[in-house]
């Protein structure tokens, strides 16, 4: 799948790059290259990508439930390294 999101990817960017080379002597295809490359990039590819990162994970990990505010201010007054200051 990461393969194929990335062969998609090219497609797209070099059907953009190509349809600017040949808008100033065609334009009627270069925007239609244009076009239809921004269509696979942001229509295709960009939600394949969304999938491809998410599929194994919980939404629910990344909502600010009361649970996980709790969370983050006991990691945060636990003393973790980074939230102590230098007192040089």
């Amino acid at each position: 799948m990461k393969y194929f999101i990335l062969f998609l990817l090219c497609i797209a960017i070099v059907g953009i790059s190509y349809g600017f080379y040949i808008k100033p002597s065609q334009p009627e295809n270069g925007d239609l290259f244009i076009g239809l490359s921004v269509v696979l990039g942001f229509l295709i590819t960009m939600p394949l990508f969304i999938y491809h990162r998410w599929k194994n994970r919980s939404v629910k990990d990344y909502m600010l439930t009361k649970e996980n505010i709790e969370k983050m201010r006991n990691f945060k007054n636990s003393g973790s390294p980074s939230s102590k200051k230098d007192s040089h």
